[in-house]
């Protein structure tokens, strides 16, 4: 990736200590329990780059997507959008200052367009709603968002079901950046796509970002395709970033052992051949182990790791880890028989 590394550039959004907790009914009618969404996660999203969020299903990526977007209000902490807290602002500057400031890209683009609408509706919408310019103005902007992304006139009379897979995306990635907004948040865009043409899409996010200038958040459980599209990765477990830093750093000297076994399930052909299978029960959102989450899968987890969660280790390059025994720096780690088969 190019963007700048401008670490004293004031963070575009910001999140301070947030938790997030859910309650879920379980074991009968009167009881509830909270569900661990989200705990004391900290990040930054910079103007121009591309932030990458990785871990398994469940651990909190889509969350902290709505949190970021405004959709989600924290239990506990702050969310800032250019230094200003977004839940102390007032409704209508949340909704037309900062709401179109944010677009956001979903997973499936099948559901996340309206079947009924042709596409010149589903692009107008947005401008209409916020009132952008005159008429004849939006019905200029939607050639211009169809254009941007690279489809072809007469696709702005056909409705979603006439279009394939990629087509549809590309509509809906229009959509998002109709408002002309200043950070995209992308929840899996590529994985209801055929392989044929998700580096296509995977491309044109880049070139926008770069065009554009635009900031994004980009989700995923693949962490090659984070790897090779972002500029900074950050890394979840059971709702706790465990990881954080740029790319190269995060993916070429991963401090973290949940980061070490991400990376060895989806192996290079000359790089991690070794594939750490990960032992132990998976812990529960709702009963969280104490100390570290992720101590009762990990090789190298101890008693230490039970005490408390980790404070932040790192230095002052930005790459930053929760472990109480990391791997080791500048190498790959070397995993025990008993961790690993």
């Amino acid at each position: 990736m190019t963007a700048p590394e401008d670490t004293t550039m004031e963070p575009l959004v910001r999140l301070d200590r947030v938790h997030v907790r859910h309650r879920a009914r379980s074991g009968g009618i009167l009881r509830r329990d909270a569900v661990h969404a989200l705990t004391d996660a900290s990040l930054e999203v910079r103007p121009g780059e591309i932030l990458g969020l990785v871990g398994e299903s469940g651990c909190g990526k889509s969350t902290l997507a709505r949190v970021v977007t405004g959709l989600q209000r924290p239990t506990e902490g702050q969310v800032y959008f250019k230094g200003q807290e977004l839940w102390e602002m007032p409704a209508a500057q949340r909704r037309t200052g900062f709401g179109a400031s944010v677009g956001v890209i979903f997973q499936d683009p099948s559901t996340a367009l309206n079947p009924r609408l042709p596409v010149r509706r589903i692009l107008r919408d947005p401008l209409d709603v916020h009132g952008r310019g005159t008429r004849e103005g939006r019905e200029r902007r939607v050639e211009e968002l169809l254009d941007l992304v690279g489809l072809p006139g007469h696709t702005l009379e056909a409705l979603p079901g006439q279009l394939s897979g990629g087509q549809r995306q590309r509509v809906a990635i229009a959509r998002a950046l109709a408002l002309e907004p200043e950070l995209i948040v992308a929840d899996e865009p590529t994985s209801a796509l055929d392989v044929s043409v998700r580096a296509q899409i995977l491309n044109l996010l880049v070139d926008l970002r770069d065009r554009l200038g635009l900031a994004m958040v980009f989700i995923s459980h693949d962490v090659q395709t984070v790897r090779h599209l972002s500029d900074r990765i950050a890394v979840l477990y059971l709702g706790r970033v465990v990881e954080e830093g740029r790319a190269a750093q995060v993916t070429g000297d991963s401090r973290h052992p949940y980061t070490e076994a991400l990376l060895s399930a989806t192996p290079s052909l000359l790089e991690r051949p070794e594939r750490i299978v990960l032992h132990g029960p998976v812990p529960s959102a709702t009963n969280p182990p104490s100390g570290c989450p992720f101590r009762t899968r990990c090789w190298k987890a101890d008693d230490a790791c039970a005490v408390a969660f980790p404070a932040a280790d790192g230095g002052a390059d930005g790459h930053r880890w929760h472990c109480v025994h990391p791997q080791p720096g500048g190498e790959a780690a070397v995993v025990s028989a008993a961790g690993a088969v």
